[in-house]
């Protein structure tokens, strides 16, 4: 068996859970194959038996593993793929949603630049003027949420229903991620020329550049979780 580096810090079920699904998905197990006990799980995440026995639940409900009475815990033949998209993003580490919440960021900014029309950029342009209000008075929640809202509003300019909804399900999840890293709005005031930049480009339809813009944007982001 794999060693598997153990949790140091107070865990969560649903980070053991994380895990064994990462173990799962790597092929560390494979499809009918019986997991470990639950004293080999204890030893090897060094948690107690109550965090298996609940990530085992959450994984049993993912549809990730199925539990056989007397015989142990088995590896679900279609692993991961019945997992619904919120409960994955709910467990998963900041640096894997903000390369996600990158890719799709970059196809919306240009699908945006190509489709907005007059109200989408009026719209946009209202909660950047927020974003930076509530960040010059230092106002953190609200700075996040305007953040949010902004590029909620240019994934809603793509013109695209599949990829504006997938966007508002992975903001959801990104914002109790910047409630930790940010303690005052003073990247939000250090971003803001990028981000009126990105507009700027989403109204003079220039695709290319909006894609540039998104990709130093998120780069900052993962910046701060380093």
């Amino acid at each position: 068996m794999i060693k598997t580096e153990r949790i140091n810090r107070h865990s969560l079920a649903d980070e053991v859970a994380q895990r064994l699904q990462q173990q799962i998905s790597l092929g560390q197990y494979k499809p009918d194959e019986k997991l470990p006990t639950e004293p080999a799980l204890m030893q090897e995440f060094g948690v107690g038996r109550s965090t298996i026995r609940e990530a085992v639940r959450i994984l049993v409900n993912a549809g990730v593993v199925r539990v056989r009475q007397g015989l142990g815990t088995f590896v679900e033949a279609a692993s991961g793929i019945t997992e619904p998209l919120s409960q994955r993003l709910k467990r998963a580490e900041f640096n894997d949603l903000n390369e996600v919440r990158q890719l799709l960021e970059l196809k919306i900014a240009q699908k945006a630049a190509l489709h907005r029309t007059a109200a989408d950029i009026e719209r946009i342009q209202g909660f950047l003027d927020q974003r930076l209000a509530y960040a010059k008075e230092n106002k953190v929640a609200e700075s996040i949420q305007a953040d949010i809202e902004f590029h909620r509003s240019i994934a809603a300019a793509a013109n695209n229903g599949i990829l504006a909804d997938l966007y508002s399900t992975m903001a959801q999840h990104m914002k109790n991620h910047f409630v930790r890293i940010h303690k005052n709005t003073q990247a939000f005031i250090d971003t803001h020329d990028l981000h009126h930049a990105l507009l700027q480009s989403i109204i003079d339809q220039k695709p290319e550049q909006a894609w540039e813009l998104v990709a130093r944007i998120t780069a900052y982001s993962a910046h701060l979780d380093q």
